[in-house]
């Protein structure tokens, strides 16, 4: 059985064995290689299943004719046919319609024999025909008439490389990422909303900044805010209706404002963010303002409208949700059968018998979309010139309604999550659900285009989550901890990245912390996919030496001092996080003695390499070496943040948090809430006095002397 399911699982990209941090050649075992072969639609059971799925899989291309969509490089176009042999001279004509232009036109094309494969009796022959007309960047319907056979197909004709913005090659631009909810302000009620980041922008826009950042701001859970995790969204194709600025919609009274004051001045006071309260409230109101209507706006029904399906299911599924959730535990999968496989027939009833609930659901996504379309439109008036930077979470919840609208897209019975490593030695199970390969080629990669368009719209630049996803992602057993690399088809994949980079006009960065493999980052820099750089890596000894100087950081890249998932700096410097994880039985008290000894060593490189670029601020020069007890050196962060702007990388980006000396973890990787409140830390000043505030005002001061 061994070799045919081994050659099986090369055929179906699934890894036989793979390397992680500190963990070499781990073989994957023949029962968990069986499984998701079975996943990806072969049965390998048995040495027989597995020799004939192996014939199933050789077979199948040949006998297909056309592929469900070509996609190919820009002056590279061709297209692969498969006929039977007796088919072979028939007259071929290819007309290839523009999905934007609506104009259509025949191809001229070269047609050459590439290979022939006899299955039973009849002889099939692969053809590469060769495209010589010019086609211009963009989507086609393909229609291939082969004698008196029509086929129906896509063209994506790709260009070679992302969309880049000519002003930001070479000119050093910089400007912040910020945690949405995060923000603090005199108005909002208890998280950041959509009018903070418009008056965000207006304070960047003011000191020079042209790139603003935000975490994912998908949809979460309705029915449960404490599930806040950005990165765990039960939709990546809408928003997260907390950052609704709810003054700001029509019908919006003050009488409103003064009954819910007391609720709302509360919500503001607590330390840490109260998702509960302040997502139910802000429904509580919304709910409201949308029962006072009389008839929905012209606005609101153009929206539906254009929306269209995916709007509809998505308001159903959340309607459901919100009606079962408390009665029947397992999330959609345990719904009543008819409701969790969408029968038609239990779906009509259902929509007739909760109509306004999903419709007002609709109107949540129709008021976000309208104040998030707003506040781009404005940041795009300021003339910042990549504006937004927004976020692709690398998957999605399971219990989605992703998963229940089109779960056939997804690998079925396993989630997404990381190998084991040093740091997790049983890795690490997110739950998420991932694209099933096979299916995406199937469906023209629909699904995947779908989630790239909906987060690239406002935005400049979009950043990939783990963007090692376009290569293979590492799936883990619902019922287990087991899991292996699948494999996409990379090429395919950034071709279609980089297609909608070049039709949105969005930069793409990508997210390669972690385990990358060899010609990666080789592989996106020719595709002009920004790096993500960070201090805390750039370091000579692949990451373990003296840090290195501005001079040596890639120029393609986008770099900060570090992410959502990494100590603020001041919270660095103490080794404040050590004792959290050791204090949460993180780590022992060996490991934690050892990080301290590791963490001064890193101090001293840091204050070294800030030293010999000259960086510390004239009016506040290093005082002392900082042993521990001596306190925090005052005008580090306007050191790091110089000398991160004189780094010849393209974009720089400063998180508030280093700014302004906050000593709590956004995120700490490896815990829930129980143990650490994730995604609830509010920064420590309100946006109005953020422009006035004299660390704020050096920091950018100190950025900007370096960005020249």
């Amino acid at each position: 059985m061994e070799k045919n399911l081994y050659e099986l699982c090369s055929k179906l990209g699934i890894a036989t064995s793979f390397s992680a941090q500190g963990i070499q050649g781990h073989q994957v075992e023949e029962d968990l290689l069986a499984f998701f072969c079975e996943e990806l639609g072969y049965d390998a059971s048995t040495e027989q299943a597995a020799a004939a799925s192996l014939k199933k899989f050789d077979e199948k291309c040949f006998k297909e004719i056309i592929k469900p969509i070509y996609i190919c490089r820009e002056n590279q176009i061709s297209l692969d046919i498969y006929l039977k042999q007796k088919d072979a001279g028939e007259k071929i004509t290819i007309r290839a319609l523009s999905e934007t232009k609506k104009k259509g036109e025949v191809l001229e094309f070269e047609k050459n024999l590439a290979e022939e494969k006899k299955i039973g009796n009849t002889v099939y022959q692969k053809f590469v025909l060769g495209i010589n007309t010019n086609l211009e960047i963009g989507y086609y319907n393909l229609e291939i008439e082969i004698g008196k056979q029509l086929y129906h197909s896509k063209l994506a004709v790709a260009p070679e490389k992302c969309y880049t913005l000519p002003q930001a090659q070479n000119s050093k631009l910089w400007g912040f990422t910020l945690q949405l909810y995060s923000l603090k302000s005199k108005h909002n009620w208890g998280v950041g909303d959509f009018t903070d980041l418009k008056n965000f922008a207006k304070i960047a826009s003011g000191v020079g900044a042209d790139i603003i950042g935000l975490n994912p701001i998908n949809t979460l859970f309705h029915d449960f805010p404490e599930n806040a995790s950005p990165y765990s969204s039960i939709s990546r194709l809408f928003l997260n209706p907390i950052y609704i600025d709810v003054e700001e919609v029509e019908g919006f009274s003050a009488e409103t404002k003064k009954k819910y004051a007391k609720e709302i001045e509360n919500l503001k006071k607590q330390d840490l963010i109260d998702y509960t309260g302040v997502y139910n409230l802000k429904i509580k109101v919304l709910y409201e303002i949308f029962e006072k209507q009389k008839k929905p706006s012209k606005a609101f029904e153009d929206f539906k409208k254009k929306e269209g399906l995916s709007l509809n299911l998505f308001a159903i599924y959340q309607a459901i949700y919100h009606n079962k959730c408390h009665s029947v535990w397992g999330g959609w999968q345990a719904w009543p059968q008819g409701l969790k496989n969408q029968n038609p027939m239990d779906i009509a009833i259902f929509e007739e018998t909760h109509k306004t609930e999903i419709e007002f659901f609709k109107f949540l996504q129709f008021e976000a979309n309208r104040q998030f379309e707003k506040v781009a439109g404005y940041i795009n008036n300021l003339g910042l010139k990549i504006g937004l930077y927004r976020d692709l979470p690398v998957g999605v919840c399971k219990d989605s309604a992703e998963l229940w609208s089109d779960r056939y897209a997804y690998i079925k019975n396993a989630g997404a999550g990381a190998p084991p490593d040093v740091f997790f030695q049983k890795g690490q199970k997110w739950c998420l659900g991932a694209f099933n390969p096979s299916e995406l080629e199937k469906r023209a990669y629909e699904p995947f285009l779908k989630i790239l368009r909906a987060n690239m719209k406002y935005a400049g630049a979009l950043r990939i989550d783990h963007v090692m996803s376009l290569l293979r992602m590492y799936m883990i057993k619902d019922d287990g901890n087991d899991g292996t690399y699948i494999y996409y088809n990379f090429d395919q994949m950034l071709a279609l990245v980089a297609l909608e980079s070049y039709l949105n006009q969005c930069l793409i960065v990508g997210e390669s912390i972690g385990n990358v493999p060899a010609g990666f980052l080789e592989k996106l820099e020719e595709n002009n996919i920004y790096s993500m750089s960070i201090l805390w890596a750039e370091r000579w000894d692949f990451g373990a030496g003296d840090f290195k100087a501005p001079q040596y950081y890639p120029q393609n890249a986008f770099v900060s001092i570090g992410t959502h998932d990494m100590t603020p700096l001041k919270m660095w410097w103490f080794g404040y996080e050590i004792e959290l994880k050791y204090n949460l039985k993180l780590i022992t008290k060996t490991e934690r003695e050892n990080l301290y000894k590791q963490r001064e060593q890193e101090r001293w490189r840091l204050l070294k390499v800030l030293d010999e670029n000259h960086v510390w601020p004239h009016d506040n020069l290093r005082k002392s070496d900082y042993l521990y007890g001596e306190g925090y050196p005052e005008g580090l962060d306007e050191a790091a943040h110089k000398f991160l702007g004189r780094s010849q990388s393209d974009v720089v980006v400063l998180q508030l948090e280093d700014i302004l000396g906050v000593t709590e973890l956004q995120n700490l990787p490896g815990t829930d809430r129980d143990k650490y409140p994730n995604w609830r830390h509010k920064l420590p000043i309100n946006i109005e006095d953020l422009a006035t505030d004299t660390t704020f005002i050096r920091n950018i001061t100190a950025v900007k002397a370096g960005r020249g």
